[in-house]
């Protein structure tokens, strides 16, 4: 029988490391419910090691903890593209930003720029876990890619961290001459937590109206604060990694109040704005027990009826995190789409 262990590069990738509570399942309890037939062939093999590997639950008791676990198992950067970390002035009262600025500088042309936001349901993660994976997609795609270390909720919430992200997007465009950037292919980027920065970012750049997008890459991303708190899913979707108790906390501690209010901060929920108009061409990927996939189906059809151009994949039985396992053959088919799909959207 083969035995699977996950490496220190998929659990940092994936956050399963922090994110994966000692109870691998939402509600009903372990005991109760077998998740393993819903998930992909290609990924059951890695249901049991998952389990066997998994920190704690995430709360308040246990924030510290987890964002310790998270960063042990960061992956070291590669030897090329290489990188630099840059401290950006705040906009008006906030703190400076750190960036780490991959594969920048001036070459024979201007090529296109991504500003990546890293996971962790708000409330986890550097992004310094991200150097790696960004040097790759900075290496596939001949692309300068600037990865943004935004304030943690729920020290800082929103929209601090939205502001941290400003800064590097309006950085990347001011600067876009030194960088080698072509101010005309600036897109956003992220996973999880990051992919809901992402769509933050977009709106707030289309409402601001300072810096033109061409593309958004919102991976299984987080956008919706109902989730889990007044929307109930069902057992298989978020039974692994991410469940309906962690999404409560992450969005209260970036919201400064319960998750599901009446009422939330203007531009702090993606799928609470009402206007999605004149937001960039968009790219959503996600795992059919994702919590998060009917919120992120919903929020690729509000984008079609607001005339956005829109590109859905949903993984069948794909977890949270899936496509940090590369030697699963569904993950190398996912893998391949996403990559040409940011091409398209980058025009490389």
């Amino acid at each position: 029988m083969t035995r699977f262990v996950l490496t220190r590069r998929e659990l940092a990738f994936s956050g399963l490391a922090a994110f994966a509570g000692g109870s691998a399942l939402a509600a009903p309890s372990p005991a109760t419910f077998d998740v393993t037939p819903f998930v992909h062939p290609d990924l059951r093999a890695m249901v049991a090691p998952m389990r066997a590997q998994i920190g704690s639950d995430l709360n308040a008791q246990t924030l510290a903890q987890n964002r310790k676990q998270m960063m042990a198992y960061m992956g070291a950067p590669l030897p090329a593209p290489g990188w630099a970390q840059v401290m950006l002035p705040g906009r008006k009262d906030q703190p400076t930003v750190r960036v780490y600025a991959i594969n920048a500088g001036q070459k024979d042309k201007p090529r296109p720029a991504i500003v990546h936001m890293h996971g962790g349901g708000y409330v986890l993660g550097e992004a310094k876990i991200s150097l790696r994976s960004m040097q790759e997609v900075a290496a596939a795609l001949d692309c300068v890619v600037v990865t943004v270390d935004y304030r943690l909720a729920p020290e800082v919430r929103f929209p601090g961290a939205l502001e941290d992200n400003y800064t590097a997007l309006k950085w990347v465009y001011d600067q876009a001459a030194i960088l080698g950037v072509d101010r005309s292919r600036i897109a956003v980027m992220g996973e999880s937590a990051g992919g809901g920065h992402a769509a933050m970012l977009a709106i707030a750049a289309r409402d601001r109206g300072e810096v033109p997008l061409c593309y958004q890459a919102l991976v299984y991303p987080m956008l919706d604060d109902r989730t889990g708190s007044t929307v109930r899913k069902p057992p298989w979707m978020g039974a692994l990694v991410w469940n309906e108790a962690k999404n409560r906390y992450g969005w209260s501690s970036l919201l400064g109040q319960p998750a599901g209010s009446a009422k939330v901060p203007p531009g702090s929920v993606p799928a609470r704005v009402a206007d999605l108009k004149a937001l960039p061409p968009t790219f959503i990927g996600v795992g059919s027990i994702d919590l998060f996939v009917d919120e992120d189906v919903d929020y690729a059809r509000r984008l079609l009826d607001a005339g956005v151009a829109c590109e859905l994949v949903v993984i069948p039985g794909g977890f949270h995190g899936f496509d940090n396992f590369q030697g699963a053959p569904v993950v190398k088919r996912y893998r391949e789409h996403f990559m040409a799909a940011l091409r398209q959207g980058l025009k490389v």
